[in-house]
C-alpha cells in the first residue's frame, strides 16, 4: 500500500469534506493598471510577469487567475515581492490548507469553463468563490503535492532540455545556411527565380454555403505555420473554384503568408490543395533546388522577411516574396544540408518522436495521475 493510501485509510477512511472556495480562499482581483513604469517588481498579469513596477503591493506565494481576454481561466503562481494587474484574479489561501495543493485542484477544475461572454471572455470572482473542492488532511495534501510536483518537475527538466536542442537547432541551422560571399558554388538567386510558378490564391464567396461543402482542402493563413500540411479544416467545391481565385496547387510547394499574424512563416502542402489570397504559393523549380532547401532558407530568414511587412498588419507583399533573394549551392550541397537539418527537425519538432513525444507522455500521465489523486469519496 502507498503511502497516500495508507494516509487516507488512517485519516480519512470515510471521505473528505468538500468545501467552497471562499472559505479557504480571499478571491480578489488586481489593482495595477499596467501603467508604464520602469522598476525591479514584477507585475503579474494574465500569462505571467508583463512588466515591471517601482512599488509592489503582495511578498507572499498567491494564486493568480487570468480574469479576462483569451487566457480567461489561465492559473499561474506568483512568489517574492510582486503587484498584480486589474484583469487577473488573486486567490488568497487562508488556514491550514497547502496552496499548491489549491492551485493543482483548480488546475484540475478546468476553471475556463466558468468564462463567460464571446469576443472577450471573463472569469468572475464570484463563479470562482463557488466552486466546491475537496479538503482532505492537510498531510494528505502535501502528499499529493509531492507525487503531482514529481511530474511536474520532470516536464520542466524536458521542456528545458528540449529548448537547448531548439537552440542549438538553430544555430546549425544558421551556420549551415550562411555561405561564403566568394563561394564560386553558390549562386544568388530571387525566390521568383528558383520557382517554375508563383501564385496567391482566393476566397469564395461566403454567402453561398455550397461553396464550403465540398472535398477540396483550402488552407487559410492561420494554418501556415512551420509545419507540412496534411489537412486543412476548411474544404471548398470545384464550383467554388471556377467562380473565385482559388486554384489547386501540387504538393510540396513551399507557402509563405503575406497577411494577419503569421505573416513571414511558411509552410509545406504535402497534398494538393487551394489556398487563400494572403498565401504566396512557390513551386520550386526542382532542377535549381529542393523545396525543403528553400523552406529551411526561409525559416531561417523569417524575421527579415517579417521586417519587410507594411501596414498595421505588417503585410508583405507578393512581389517582395518574389523579388526575396536566395543563396543556391549545387543540389548536393542542398541535399546534405536537408538531411542534417531533418534530423534536427524531427528532434525538436515532431510530436511522434524524441522529447516532443517524450514530453508529451508525461504531460499525459500527470493529467491522468491528478485527476486520479484529486478525485475522493465525499463524506456524508
Amino acid at each position: 500500500m502507498s503511502k497516500l493510501q495508507e494516509l487516507i485509510k488512517e485519516l480519512c477512511p470515510d471521505g473528505v469534506e468538500f468545501k467552497k472556495l471562499e472559505e479557504v480562499c480571499e478571491i480578489f482581483s488586481g489593482k495595477n493598471k499596467q501603467k508604464k513604469e520602469q522598476g525591479k517588481y514584477p507585475v503579474y498579469g494574465s500569462t505571467g510577469i508583463i512588466a515591471y513596477c517601482d512599488n509592489y503591493q503582495y511578498d507572499k506565494e498567491q494564486l493568480l487567475i487570468a480574469r479576462v481576454g483569451a487566457n480567461a481561466g489561465f492559473i499561474h503562481i506568483a512568489n517574492g515581492k510582486y503587484d498584480v494587474s486589474d484583469n487577473t484574479l488573486i486567490v488568497d489561501v487562508i488556514g491550514t490548507c497547502n496552496s499548491i495543493y489549491i492551485y493543482y485542484v483548480l488546475v484540475n477544475s478546468n476553471i475556463n469553463r466558468y468564462s463567460k461572454g464571446g469576443g472577450q471572455p471573463l472569469v468572475t470572482a464570484s463563479d470562482i468563490k463557488k466552486i466546491e473542492i475537496p479538503l482532505p488532511p492537510l498531510e494528505i495534501q502535501n502528499e499529493i503535492v509531492r507525487i503531482l510536483d514529481t511530474f511536474t518537475s520532470h516536464t520542466a527538466e524536458l521542456q528545458a532540455e528540449l529548448q537547448a536542442r531548439k537552440e542549438q537547432y538553430e544555430y546549425y541551422r544558421n551556420k549551415l545556411l550562411t555561405f561564403d560571399e566568394n563561394d564560386e558554388r553558390v549562386k544568388w538567386m530571387t525566390l521568383g527565380e528558383v520557382s517554375v510558378n508563383v501564385c496567391s490564391g482566393g476566397t469564395p464567396s461566403t454567402s453561398n454555403k455550397k461553396y464550403y461543402q465540398g472535398h477540396i482542402p483550402w488552407l487559410r493563413t492561420q494554418e501556415v505555420d512551420w509545419k507540412d500540411v496534411f489537412y486543412t479544416k476548411i474544404k471548398i467545391s470545384e464550383d467554388a473554384i471556377k467562380n473565385s481565385s482559388a486554384k489547386i496547387i501540387p504538393p510540396n510547394c513551399v507557402i509563405v503568408a503575406m497577411y494577419g499574424a503569421t505573416a513571414g512563416k511558411t509552410c509545406i502542402n504535402k497534398i494538393p490543395l487551394t489556398t487563400n489570397q494572403a498565401c504566396c504559393n512557390l513551386e520550386i523549380n526542382k532542377d535549381i533546388a529542393l523545396y525543403k532547401y528553400v523552406y529551411y532558407w526561409l525559416y531561417k530568414e523569417y524575421y527579415k522577411l517579417k521586417a519587410l511587412g507594411e501596414g498595421s498588419q505588417s503585410n508583405i507583399s507578393g512581389k517582395k516574396i518574389k523579388s526575396y533573394a536566395i543563396p543556391i549551392p549545387p543540389l548536393s550541397e542542398q541535399q546534405r544540408i536537408v538531411s542534417i537539418l531533418d534530423k534536427f527537425e524531427s528532434l525538436v519538432n515532431d510530436l511522434s518522436e524524441g522529447l516532443p513525444a517524450e514530453i508529451t507522455v508525461v504531460q499525459e500521465q500527470y493529467e491522468y495521475y491528478r485527476n486520479k489523486l484529486l478525485t475522493f469519496k465525499r463524506k456524508s
